[in-house]
């Protein structure tokens, strides 16, 4: 028998939740590793209060997202899709039409995918804001950078 009289499993509640700001530079590393980081964040796993059930992520701030890093030939081999949901409106684009287009789907979409698939996601979705360029409009939340490697 174990000295310890009544171990108890901490669960957080929605109340005692504390959100940062993290600033992630996407030109920094490879968009899976930028992407794993960005949803260890949003999901709050990495805080010793993570409860699977409670949305305890924090803001994620992400710039430069049109200097996303790829390797190999996924510039033109990479395939994005979706559907109108009428018949035959199924659309493709390459990740190079997606980046000149749309710059912020390339790290959504790859975030989205990291996400549990739960009714959390969206919520955790919410809190992720994207900029094409350098500059960000949330200077005044005073965002922790974080380098990823």
């Amino acid at each position: 028998m174990s000295s310890v009289k009544n171990p108890k499993t901490y669960s957080q509640k929605p109340t005692e939740v504390t959100r940062r700001w993290i600033l992630i530079d996407a030109a920094s590393a490879p968009l899976g590793r930028v992407s794993t980081e960005i949803a260890k964040y949003l999901i709050g796993k990495y805080k010793p209060t993570y409860t699977p059930h409670i949305d305890g992520g924090d803001y994620v701030i992400v710039v430069n997202a049109k200097d996303a890093v790829v390797t190999g030939n996924k510039e033109t081999g990479k395939v994005y899709y979706r559907h109108s949901g009428f018949p035959g409106g199924i659309k493709d684009a390459t990740l190079k039409e997606v980046r000149e287009k749309f710059p912020e789907r390339i790290i959504e979409n790859a975030v989205k995918g990291m996400l549990p698939k739960n009714k959390l996601q969206a919520e955790r979705l919410k809190r992720l804001k994207i900029y094409a360029g350098a500059e960000h409009n949330h200077a005044a939340q005073t965002p922790e950078k974080v380098e990823v490697k």
